[in-house]
């Protein structure tokens, strides 16, 4: 039975922590809708999306008020579109996301993801054709999420999609400008990307996952810090206890929305993603998490190491709450979107270096990061190259999600909006790697990945 003291610690955390479940994220296969004909696998995609997805909304809201805890986004993923588009004659895919764009209006989805390319050991006509096309595609577009993966631990590095991605990120900033470059930011470049990943921009539904699932992403980052307010000044055994407790309490909450929301629309229940997922408001920031634990600001040293107990912590407790956890599952770091990275930044404690050291421990990578506009497009592929030399070594999922601002320099500030939030323009290191990027070719995989 659930106790009066149970109703009481999760009212608490829904009105005072901020708990809420992030994303409820469904995943439908286009597979059946491959035709030789662009225009009629168009139409095949929308009435699939529209008619599987068509009570998303309105059971997840359901749900919602009835068990009192908030659903933040409704979301979709679909599967690659490189390998749905490449069968027809269409020599440039926006088409193919405006689509999707319109099936997400109609349902009122918040985002939909999948407008992806997964070319960790090469190119197919279709990958090519997909990653010209993104500028255009997210510069027209609404609510399309766009993700590639140019890595793996088993496949290595192809460096010839690094140094491209770096220029398609330069144009897709300049294409939207006139709206603070947003369009980079629903634009993440991956190593080691997930199939069951619910979060955007980097949600897409893998060729092996079911015919429709339901994935779903909890938060909670101001849960945890509460938490850790009770243990002031105790040992990290203690604090990494109190983590991972927790962390079971939030994983089972979003279970039990998730698995009413996929019994009531008759869909298969995939898993769990246990990121820590933090957004603008005051009180909902995994860098204060960081400071509660006991660094003066998130940035400086030590940084790096609570992060790592944090991140620990949260899966363990996490997969012990879940029958299936997946997604990326872990904490995320990206500075738009948490008020707490926000100041760091502003106050100079927390630079792209240290981001960057920071993801070897995390989940994701350099995210909703701000960089100046003029950072030339080699410089971008080098923090590629970086990031997803991290995540193959690690064997861990990592990406950039960075935005060159046009027009703005070191201290400006770009204002996205809603969960997206606000970026500081953080210094760049812009001395000159072009002679590395411009090497080509695939940097081989690291002889761990070998296990045959």
């Amino acid at each position: 039975m659930i106790s009066f003291e149970n109703v009481l610690e999760a009212q608490n955390m829904v009105e005072k922590e901020k708990l809420d479940i992030r994303t409820i994220t469904m995943g439908i296969s286009l597979l059946d809708c491959i035709d030789s004909d662009s225009d009629k696998a168009c139409e095949k995609i929308y009435k699939k999306i529209t008619k599987e997805a068509q009570n998303l909304v309105a059971i997840a809201d359901k749900v919602s008020r009835a068990y009192g805890i908030p659903i933040i986004n409704k979301r979709i993923s679909v599967t690659p579109i490189a390998i749905i588009a490449q069968a027809s004659e269409a020599k440039n895919y926006t088409k193919y996301a405006k689509v999707l764009d319109k099936a997400a209006k109609e349902l009122n989805i918040d985002f939909i993801g999948g407008f992806s390319a997964l070319v960790e050991k090469g190119f197919t006509k279709g990958d090519r054709i997909l990653i010209d096309s993104i500028p255009e595609a997210l510069a027209e577009t609404d609510r399309i999420c766009a993700s590639i993966n140019v890595g793996s631990t088993k496949a290595g590095i192809n460096m010839d999609a690094v140094k491209t991605m770096g220029e398609i990120i330069i144009k897709t900033a300049e294409l939207t400008k006139d709206n603070e470059s947003i369009g980079c930011a629903k634009l993440v470049v991956f190593t080691n990307a997930v199939s069951d990943n619910p979060f955007m921009a980097g949600a897409f539904l893998g060729v092996e996952e079911a015919e429709t699932v339901i994935n779903v992403g909890i938060s909670g980052p101001g849960v945890v810090k509460s938490a850790l307010e009770k243990v002031k000044g105790q040992s990290f055994d203690e604090v990494s206890e109190v983590i991972k407790k927790t962390t079971f309490k939030i994983t089972r909450a979003g279970q039990m929305i998730a698995k009413e929301i996929a019994k009531a629309m008759d869909v298969k229940l995939g898993i769990v993603d246990l990121s820590l997922a933090p957004t603008p408001a005051v009180g909902d920031s995994v860098a204060r998490i960081l400071e509660e634990i006991g660094v003066s600001v998130a940035g400086t040293h030590g940084t790096t190491a609570a992060l790592a107990l944090l991140n620990d912590a949260v899966k363990k407790g996490g997969v012990m709450a879940a029958e299936h956890v997946g997604g990326l599952s872990g904490a995320f770091i990206p500075v738009s979107e948490d008020e707490g990275m926000i100041a760091a930044v502003q106050s100079g404690a927390m630079t792209i270096e240290k981001l960057e050291a920071m993801t070897c421990v995390c989940s994701v990578g350099l995210d909703m990061i701000a960089i100046p506009g003029e950072t030339p497009a080699t410089v971008i592929s080098g923090m590629i190259a970086d990031e997803m030399a991290i995540g193959m070594i690690n064997q861990k999922t990592t990406a950039v999600r960075v935005i060159p601002a046009f027009g703005k320099k070191v201290g400006d500030v770009v204002h996205f909006g809603g969960l997206l939030g606000t970026a500081p323009v953080m210094a760049v290191n812009t001395n000159d790697c072009q002679n590395f990027i411009n090497r080509g070719g695939r940097i081989p995989a690291p002889i761990h990945s070998f296990k045959n």
